[in-house]
């Protein structure tokens, strides 16, 4: 009897506490959320503001749209004329800007995940100098290095081409997607991959079949960055970039700015709009790679 009481008594004191756990567990995601969706909301609400602004011609105090219209959005089947000079199209802008990140994170790609496995699994002169300043390497801001590069750019014949900028850009991102990737290297315990070199693989084999597998997580994360790195840079492709057939959607919402005195802020905004959905589009797509992103070792979520 008395057994059974003490039972009793216990049962009812862990079902207490499980329920105090579970009702502190949701008080604090009940704040978290409520302070994130606080700080977030001034953003939101600039993103509300940009699309009301960009179809319609006239806003009451600055907020309440009217006159509706989507005469701003004209150059999605025209080229659009801001006084003597006319734009490029769009699509052509949409084009460049696609290949130009594209072909970043395809060449990001490759040559972080080789460098990431060098510095993870193979032992040279000067491996450890180079990992202390690999961080340093990306730090260098690349409006410093502007005359530089133009004259290597020049020198190659590679000045005013996509081309040029994807390679300018690739060699100041590549540091730290290589510093990523080797943090998903250094997890992949040594014993998988000695297993596959003692069932017969060469080590491409190995690094190819079973390693790269295990680290796609990586591979997609600095794949993500290099895209979205891409599809953002200007300063480059505003320095090295000359001719309206290179231009990207950075550049031409330059161009709409053009003359301060005469900007066209309904066309301004639909354009920004136009530049920001696909990227909005590609996040929400790839943030559960993103969630995964590990560095040197450690990860962050």
């Amino acid at each position: 009897m008395f057994l059974n009481l003490e039972m009793e008594v216990k049962t009812e004191s862990k079902v207490k506490m499980s329920t105090f756990s579970k009702l502190k567990r949701r008080r604090k995601l009940i704040i978290s959320y409520t302070i994130l969706s606080f700080l977030s909301l001034p953003l939101f609400l600039m993103y509300v503001w940009l699309f009301f602004s960009s179809i319609s011609t006239d806003m009451i105090a600055g907020i309440i749209p009217t006159n509706i219209t989507f005469e701003n959005w004209r150059f999605l089947w025209e080229n659009v004329e801001i006084g003597s000079k006319q734009l490029p199209s769009i699509w052509k802008a949409t084009w460049n800007t696609f290949v130009l990140a594209s072909g970043l994170t395809v060449m990001e790609g490759i040559i972080s995940v080789m460098a990431g496995y060098a510095l993870s699994r193979m032992e040279f002169p000067g491996r450890h100098f180079l990992l202390r300043s690999i961080i340093l390497l990306h730090a260098f801001p690349s409006v410093a290095l502007l005359i530089a590069v133009f004259y290597v750019l020049d020198t190659l014949g590679l000045i005013d081409t996509l081309w040029g900028v994807m390679l300018v850009k690739a060699a100041l991102q590549i540091p730290m997607s290589t510093y990523i990737i080797k943090g998903f290297f250094d997890d992949v315990p040594w014993d998988v991959e000695w297993s596959a070199l003692i069932d017969g693989c060469n080590r491409i084999n190995a690094w190819y079949q079973v390693v790269i597998p295990l680290v796609k997580p990586g591979i997609a994360a600095i794949s993500i960055f290099s895209f979205l790195a891409g599809w953002s840079e200007f300063l480059l492709l505003y320095a090295f970039i000359f001719d309206e057939k290179n231009v990207t959607l950075a550049t031409y919402l330059q161009k709409i700015i053009g003359d301060f005195q005469m900007v066209d802020y309904g066309l301004l905004t639909a354009a920004g709009l136009f530049y920001m959905l696909p990227v909005i589009f590609f996040f929400i797509f790839t943030q559960k790679s993103l969630m995964q992103m590990n560095m040197g070792g450690s990860k962050h979520v």
